[in-house]
């Protein structure tokens, strides 16, 4: 089964390449312009957002280095416990609803203190790959098309957030116990 999947991903990508560039030529679609006229589209995209991605990096720097995400992971952590969350998961359970890269550096250094075979190690890896970046794509897409009230996108995103980090805690828990 894994040579199967080895093969299906290596191949995944190219051929979706080809049956595309297929399609293009059967429908007479001028390639090479329609892709010239998307890229210049994404590059306007890409202005566009600059300024909603520099709001979002500032707040994310202002939350750190204030110490205010260390204050409310402690506020939470003895409730987080309850559920088998240990409290050094949940500054980067925060930091993934802000960005990305940032979770996956605070979980790189989880995993280089406690190990990829610790709990610690493997809710950190579980919760990273089932959360969503929820602000950045509020402030990022939501901004880029005009969208200002964002009231339940923020909710169903962070009630998300948190159902996948439960989630996470539980099944790990319950796996490697």
């Amino acid at each position: 089964m894994t040579a199967i999947l080895e093969q299906i991903s290596t191949w995944a990508i190219p051929v979706v390449i080809c049956l595309v560039a297929i399609y293009a030529l059967v429908k007479k679609v001028p390639m090479y312009s329609s892709f010239t006229t998307g890229a210049k589209d994404g590059f306007s995209t890409a202005v566009m957002i600059i300024p909603y991605l520099v709001a979002m990096l500032c707040a994310i720097g202002m939350l750190r280095a204030s110490g205010a995400m260390v204050a409310f992971c402690d506020l939470i952590s003895p409730v987080t416990e309850l559920i088998g969350c240990p409290g050094e998961v949940l500054p980067m359970a925060v930091m993934r609803s802000f960005t990305g890269g940032g979770a996956t550096g605070m979980m790189t250094d989880l995993v280089t203190t406690y190990g990829t075979q610790s709990q610690i190690g493997r809710i950190a890896s579980v919760a990273l790959g089932s959360t969503e970046t929820t602000f950045y794509v509020l402030a990022v897409y939501f901004g880029s098309v005009g969208v200002s009230n964002t009231r339940h996108a923020v909710a169903a995103g962070l009630l998300g957030d948190l159902a996948s980090l439960i989630a996470s805690c539980v099944i790990v828990n319950l796996m490697w116990f």
